[in-house]
């Protein structure tokens, strides 16, 4: 994660999980704050 560059959000949450081989469905397991679409502010009838 640190790496990639991740937020450090993102390698704070990984720190603090205990690896008990348990799988993750989504990011926002692991990072709860993701940003989704809405959260960027762009006119889509420009692209």
């Amino acid at each position: 994660a640190i790496r990639s560059g991740s937020p450090l959000e993102v390698i704070e949450n990984l720190q603090e999980m205990e690896d008990e081989g348990e799988i993750y469905e989504s990011i926002e397991d692991i990072w709860p704050d993701y940003p989704s679409k809405e959260d960027f502010f762009f006119n889509e009838d420009e692209y």
